[in-house]
């Protein structure tokens, strides 16, 4: 709750909104409720607190959580997870009360008229939904990519983006490359042609399983769609696979760097080295831009056995230098004269990219800045994920204009979990 002396964004102005029918997914029978929100205005004192609910209790859900709480201009005062033990978890760890901890595939929905905005940090699959739900009830929000797993799911976010700026509410994407001051400086010095003319690109996602630890409990019961649900690193539907859940960081640094849509995507990858689940654990495409511009992309989710380098790095090569950087290592643009930038290192960059944007996002509401520049370019990169996966999939060229057109909706079959 608000400190003494504080006011909540709140507790300054509310709104009641028109009765709306939420109709629950997977399943879920539907509700109806009135949703109280606040009406936002300009100029609302930098001190203002918002009260901030989290949806996704897991272990980055409660990271983000206590991060929002450490930045002195949140209370977080309601928690979601399907799992009760999750948001116990969390609710425990940021004194969350009890009477304001939901759970079921709907719970989330319980919480949209007790706050003013919601960190939306459950698995991707769900994203579109409850963000669509949230900007609906009045809230604003910050979303963990990727923001969806398919693209009817791309196209809801743009939507609910768009629809957040007309109401006056806030949509931020938590990128945190795109929030890093090297990464920021060099991209501009590329829109001032630092590399001259583009020639040819490489993004590369080299790493091992982050989901071991989910390996047991799909062992345990694969088709018990609640040992889905727990290890849904291991799905390829409920996360969108490696390329869309991890291989989505250095594909948007490749769609930065190239500030355009590609024309095709053509590639391979499979299941060769993980012993469970439906993902694949490597993806190897080329992506096709404009003046004949080839972008290769690989990825990998198995040991190494000690190659270098690994990581999240990108390369554009161009006619006058060339363009280096790594996710939490060096960034840098190697030409002659003026166009050298020697970057630096962000080994921090996880955390400090999501303590940055969580900084702007506390700023923009309490300033009534709502022109959310992160959808648009974070919506690009989602669909250039699904672009290379359904050409590896389907191991054929598949083109942009044929991916944006797409309608298949990616369905994760959870019946059998509670409402």
């Amino acid at each position: 709750m608000a400190e003494f002396g504080k006011t909540t964004i709140t507790d300054k102005s509310r709104k009641r909104l028109t009765r709306r029918r939420f109709i629950a997914g997977a399943g879920a029978t539907a509700l109806s409720f009135t949703v109280i929100k606040p009406a936002l205005v300009r100029g609302y004192d930098a001190n203002s607190k918002v009260d901030l609910g989290i949806i996704g209790c897991g272990g980055r859900g409660t990271w983000i959580a206590e991060l929002f709480k450490q930045h002195g201009g949140y209370n977080v005062v309601a928690a979601a997870d399907y799992f009760q033990d999750r948001v116990d978890g969390c609710g425990g760890k940021l004194g969350v009360d009890k009477a304001r901890r939901y759970t079921g595939l709907s719970g989330y929905r319980k919480l949209l008229d007790k706050v003013d905005a919601v960190a939306i940090e459950s698995p991707p699959y769900f994203h579109p939904e409850q963000a669509a739900d949230a900007v609906d009830a009045g809230c604003h929000v910050y979303v963990a990519k990727p923001l969806a797993v398919d693209v009817p799911g791309c196209h809801s976010i743009a939507r609910s983006g768009r629809k957040a700026t007309a109401k006056k509410l806030c949509f931020l994407v938590d990128f945190q490359t795109r929030a890093d001051k090297f990464y920021m400086e060099a991209l501009k010095r590329v829109r001032n042609g630092a590399l001259g003319e583009f020639v040819f690109g490489e993004s590369t996602y080299h790493a091992g399983d982050p989901f071991g630890r989910m390996y047991k409990t799909w062992r345990d019961d694969p088709k018990n769609p609640e040992n889905r649900l727990r290890a849904w690193g291991l799905d390829k539907i409920i996360s969108g696979d490696i390329i869309t859940e991890q291989n989505i960081h250095t594909l948007d640094v490749m769609s930065w760097i190239m500030n355009q849509e590609p024309i095709w995507a053509v590639g391979t990858g499979g299941r060769t080295v993980r012993p469970v689940g439906t993902c694949w654990d490597h993806f190897t495409l080329l992506f096709q831009y404009s003046n004949n511009v080839g972008v290769t992309f690989s990825s990998r989710q198995f040991k190494g056995h000690g190659t270098k380098p690994e990581g999240i790095r990108n390369r554009m090569f161009g006619s006058k230098g060339v363009l280096e950087t790594q996710y939490g290592g060096q960034v840098l643009i190697r030409a002659k004269g003026e166009d050298f930038y020697r970057g630096g290192r962000s080994p921090g960059i996880y955390k400090d990219g999501a303590v940055a944007n969580i900084a702007t996002f506390h700023k923009s509401i309490v300033q009534g800045k709502f022109d959310n520049p992160t959808v648009a370019e974070s919506v690009r990169s989602n669909l250039l994920t699904v672009l290379g996966r359904t050409a590896a999939y389907e191991g054929r060229k598949v083109t942009w204009s044929e991916i944006i057109r797409s309608k298949k909706k990616l369905d994760a079959n959870l019946k059998g979990l509670k409402a």
